[in-house]
């Protein structure tokens, strides 16, 4: 706490202070906790612990500085902050926290107590992660500045793999599943068939419409097999430019362009890579 509100000090001070920093508003911001963002998410998949400390730091600046705004104009600060999203917190874990706790105008955290959690008795019962998911979908559209719709908390701004991967964990959430995960290879190939029809057809338009659904499916199947696909194509990504390098720094060294490199060449090359990483 103390280092907490160490940091929220040196905020202030370079708010009142520093050019820079007296000039920031939400707008200006905006785009650097995007880039911050993925700068703490390229360190988590890496697992650099350090560079995970950094950028969280990076994040926890830009959340501090929206607060200060706000302060700024009197409309809310970070206690205001802190104690709406520990009310939140309390409210949708009734498993966890007595009736009591929920509507307490300053909560206070209890043990674990299943026995003595909820309002009914039910909630006591939540064991698992799925019937957590499940209650927490529940009591968000129970709130009065709740979701208005189960999919309606699914951010419009969010990478398109992302989005789809929440709207059918959400979906999930309420029931509407597959009863069985390997069902859903049936529709995995049922829209792989469809896409290449349209492909032989060459219809851009409902090849793309074709190609959303095949890759809409495939997410699909990475979720029920508890796989996360945008860490998945991310790992992807990066050993494929790992491989790549290899090619172009070989081509490099010899004095040959890759251009004029042939595809057979560049696919000796890029099996010697992936020998190199096994």
């Amino acid at each position: 706490m103390q280092a907490f509100g160490r940091f929220l000090d040196v905020l202030d001070a370079l708010r009142a202070n520093c050019p820079w920093d007296k000039k920031q508003t939400n707008e200006s911001l905006r785009p650097n906790t995007i880039e911050e963002t993925y700068e703490l998410c390229d360190a988590l998949i890496k697992n650099d612990v350090h560079d995970i400390c950094k950028e969280l730091g990076d994040v926890l600046l830009h959340i501090c500085f929206y607060a200060k705004i706000a302060e700024e104009k009197e409309q809310f600060d970070m206690a205001d902050v802190c104690d709406a999203l520990t009310r939140k917190m309390i409210t949708r874990h009734p498993h966890v926290y007595h009736p009591s706790q929920i509507d307490a105008k300053e909560p206070k955290p209890l043990p674990f107590v299943p026995e003595e959690a909820g309002d009914s008795g039910d909630s006591a019962k939540v064991t698992t992660v799925s019937q957590v998911l499940e209650n927490w979908e529940q009591i968000k559209l129970k709130e009065k500045d709740g979701n208005e719709s189960v999919l309606s908390g699914v951010p419009a701004a969010l990478p398109s793999l992302i989005k789809a991967y929440r709207i059918q964990d959400k979906a999930r959430n309420v029931g509407f599943d597959w009863e069985q995960k390997e069902d859903v290879w049936n529709k995995v190939r049922e829209e792989l068939a469809e896409l290449e029809v349209e492909l032989r057809k060459e219809d851009k338009e409902n090849s793309t419409k074709e190609l959303g659904d095949f890759l809409f499916s495939v997410i699909n199947a990475a979720r029920l097999y508890k796989l996360n696909p945008d860490n998945a194509l991310e790992m992807t990504n990066r050993k494929f430019i790992n491989r790549f390098n290899y090619i172009e720094a070989h081509s490099i060294k010899v004095g040959k362009p890759l251009k004029d490199m042939t595809l057979e060449e560049m696919d000796k090359l890029w099996n010697e890579a992936k020998a190199s990483e096994e």
